[in-house]
């Protein structure tokens, strides 16, 4: 079994064997929460500028809350709506394999570098979309990337008009 630090750069590497073993291990669930708390966290010092302590504390639990939503809907997109035969899932893998899939998130820290620090959050929110495709596709048991990218895709638009719902939660996962 990995270490959590190899656990977070294998997902930050997009290798799938970290995302299955994350996906298997129950244990996980609370690395994977630390995962999102720390990548919301660094996203909050890297806007400081825009809502102070109370934004980034704020964001920490928004990031929570949105880490469990997307969680939710892609599980249930992902098995009800999309499944392949060999589909098997449930939220607590979903919880697991998407919160490593914030690792790439630990870099928005570096959004208080002025001009470069809008790009360097902007490379890390796409590194973070390419992840979440790549959990989903693990915890999902999915053959294809495009299912994956389909489940996303479909859960994305729902997350968000559920989000706007309950008043915005999130414009985007942790």
């Amino acid at each position: 079994m990995s270490s959590f630090a190899d656990r977070m750069i294998g997902a930050a590497r997009l290798d799938g064997a970290i995302y299955e073993e994350v996906e298997a291990d129950t244990t996980a669930t609370t690395q994977a929460m630390a995962v999102v708390v720390m990548a919301s966290v660094a996203a909050g010092v890297g806007a400081l500028w825009l809502g102070g302590i109370t934004g980034l504390v704020r964001g920490a639990v928004v990031a929570l809350l949105g880490w469990l939503l997307w969680a939710a809907i892609v599980y249930l997109v992902g098995t009800r709506l999309l499944p392949e035969p060999q589909t098997k899932s449930n939220v607590g893998e979903l919880l697991r394999t998407t919160g490593f899939a914030a690792t790439p998130g630990l870099l928005r820290v570096l959004g208080v570098i002025p001009i470069v620090g809008g790009l360097v959050s902007l490379v890390a929110l796409v590194w973070m979309l390419a992840a979440m495709v790549i959990a989903v596709k693990h915890a999902l048991d999915y053959t294809r990337i495009e299912r994956a990218i389909g489940v996303c895709l479909i859960g994305w638009i729902a997350y968000l008009i559920v989000s706007a719902l309950f008043g915005g939660l999130a414009w985007l996962p942790a």
